[in-house]
């Protein structure tokens, strides 16, 4: 193939960019400099430079989060979005309790606002110094819970008055397919699936491709979250007395499992395709509490392999040797994180969900799964696979 057949190959506009530079370069190098003439040398490596560096920037995204309970920044360096090849570059939050605000009164208080704009607007400078981002690389959303606080807009109208970037409230609607997105290596779309283990419900699911070669999103959902199988649970304790002693509680969970299984076999039995996946992709505080106690290792990659077995392990510990995990906690500060956020009751409710969906999926043994531990980013990298041409997220 000829360098200009090259030239016009079906490359994505950078790549034909930095092709062309190349030419271009050799070109110049061939003929300007047997010709001595440094000078134009010297121009033209500039602007092959600043030209790699143009590249450089378009693969570093940041996104800004307006959580339930806190803001969340990140910005990523984006190698190959399809197989989720990605580098955390830097992560920071600063916690503000915005859910509880919006259930007591229906509003964001004006100290929220006021708070949220200055801290948008100091992360998004800082973001731009920093990285030398391009604009259309940042994003701004906010948590599904916004969308019923009455006076949401006022905050998106400052945002934009403040920043010119818009404030996008995510669709409550659309946050299982988001999670699918963004979780699951757009590599993998087709032969796998997804499982967020919340606080409130268990949420996920999978791409189907039909006949005519759409794709179809089916979402999967049970009613059961963290919280609410231990709620659950704690109001089968007839004797009020009885209601923090553990060793009841564990009774109790014991003798709740079965209505668990029967959710947990509904959901699959109403979605056959699910034992044709080969991948199976876990997300939650549920899953993260497991992988941090269990493991206790700074894992660097983004997916975790997680084994039934270990499941099943960590589950007698979390039952009979709880004190394993609190001494963890005085010398590892994720384990402490972890056990500032559930207690034992909790722990024991969210391995009861994780193990029964898992034991529930037929061929389980013949399945890889994985926890997907940079939970924090699925959103943005859901945002950058639904804005590349190397994805289909038409579904």
């Amino acid at each position: 193939m000829s360098i200009f057949a090259l030239a016009n190959a079906p490359y994505f506009e950078w790549e034909k960019n930095q092709l062309l530079n190349i030419l271009y370069f050799k070109f110049y190098y061939n003929t300007m400099l047997k010709k001595n003439n440094p000078q134009i040398l010297f121009f033209i490596l500039v602007s092959l430079f600043f030209s790699i560096n143009s590249f450089s920037q378009k693969s570093i995204y940041a996104g800004i989060e307006i959580g339930r309970r806190a803001i969340k920044v990140s910005v990523l360096d984006v190698n190959n979005i399809r197989k989720a090849d990605y580098k955390i570059l830097s992560f920071w939050t600063d916690r503000i309790p915005f859910a509880d605000h919006i259930g007591a009164t229906g509003q964001l208080t004006p100290e929220d606002i006021n708070k949220t704009s200055i801290i948008v607007v100091d992360q998004l400078k800082k973001i731009r110094t920093d990285y030398k981002i391009l604009d259309e690389n940042i994003f701004i959303v906010a948590a599904p819970v916004f969308a019923s606080a009455s006076n949401v807009d006022v905050l998106k109208n400052k945002i934009k008055m403040l920043t010119d970037k818009n404030l996008d409230v995510l669709n409550v609607n659309e946050e299982a397919k988001t999670l699918v997105k963004g979780a699951m290596p757009p590599v993998d779309y087709a032969n796998a699936f997804l499982l967020d283990i919340g606080a409130q419900t268990t949420k996920g699911g999978y791409i189907d491709e039909g006949d005519d070669n759409k794709l179809e999103f089916i979402p999967l959902e049970l009613d059961f979250g963290t919280m609410t199988l231990t709620d659950a649970v704690k109001k089968t304790v007839a004797n009020p007395n009885q209601a923090n002693d553990m060793s009841t509680y564990q009774e109790k969970s014991f003798d709740f499992n079965p209505i668990l299984r029967k959710k947990v076999k509904e959901m699959i039995d109403a979605n056959p395709l699910l034992a044709k996946k080969d991948k199976i992709y876990l997300s939650g505080g549920a899953v993260w509490a497991f992988s941090t106690l269990y493991y206790n290792e700074n894992v660097k990659e983004h997916y975790v392999t997680l084994t039934m077995e270990d499941i099943i392990n960590y589950d007698a510990i979390l039952k009979n040797n709880f004190v394993k995990f609190t001494n963890l906690a005085k010398t590892n500060k994720e384990a402490e994180r972890v056990l500032k956020t559930y207690d034992q009751a909790y722990l024991i409710s969210a391995n009861n969900i994780l193990s029964t969906c898992l034991e529930g999926i037929p061929n389980l043994n013949s399945k890889k799964v994985y926890f997907v531990k940079d939970g924090q980013v699925t959103w943005l990298i859901s945002y950058i696979a639904d804005r590349s041409k190397k994805v289909n997220t038409n579904f």
